[in-house]
């Protein structure tokens, strides 16, 4: 997996899940870390310099998302690998319908297995292909170091339009790549707005590329 974007060492660091969720929450939370620690790395869905910033640098980046989702509404999480962000925002947001969409066979077994080891399976489904061959719409389409905006938005336009958007974690070449992606915004009717958002007031903050109608 690419370097997660708009994360970096910092106070963040200093947390634990216990610090930022309640109970049950965390529990869950410290769970798939352990998994992601253990058959993440085994796997190579991850680098194994990543085991002790699991929760800041790739837990806490993904849970920042979850302020811009709306209640109730169905979430995918396009070229899921390890189940980042899809995964964490299905934890602490139990409200959302949540889809891991991951081409590959491996992150898919991967995904398929940490679903059911976390017993979210009946609000989280696991399928198997790739975002531009699929029939189906979504509310929002939540993407994380799967390629740049403007392959993004080929990608996974027919996922949210007309009516839903994109939330795509990035880092510090967001606004570059908005510029890079102005034709294809033009073409589609798209806004892109870039957002500095935080899942605790002590964390680093994220960086979000938000992608709707104008």
């Amino acid at each position: 997996m690419d370097a997660p974007p708009g994360a970096a060492a910092g106070d963040g660091g200093h947390l634990t899940p216990d610090d930022v969720f309640e109970p049950s929450v965390a529990l869950l939370i410290k769970s798939y870390i352990d998994i992601l620690a253990g058959r993440g790395i085994e796997w190579g869905l991850l680098g194994p310099r990543e085991a002790p910033r699991l929760f800041d640098r790739h837990v806490l980046n993904s849970v920042a998302l979850s302020d811009l989702i709306p209640r109730g509404v169905r979430v995918v999480d396009v070229g899921s690998g390890a189940g980042l962000p899809g995964i964490p925002l299905a934890i602490v947001r139990p409200d959302l319908e949540v889809t891991l969409m991951e081409p590959l066979l491996r992150r898919f077994t991967f995904l398929e297995q940490a679903v059911d080891e976390l017993g979210i399976g009946s609000r989280v489904d696991v399928v198997r292909g790739r975002a531009e061959d699929s029939p189906a719409s979504f509310d929002v389409v939540v993407a994380r170091a799967v390629a740049p905006l403007r392959r993004l938005l080929g990608w996974t336009s027919g996922l949210f339009l007309p009516g839903g958007e994109l939330l795509a974690l990035k880092g510090s070449s967001a606004a570059d790549e908005v510029d890079d992606a102005r034709r294809e915004l033009d073409r589609l009717g798209l806004r892109a707005d870039v957002l500095r958002v935080r899942a605790d007031q002590r964390a680093e903050p994220t960086t979000v590329v938000r992608v709707r109608r104008v």
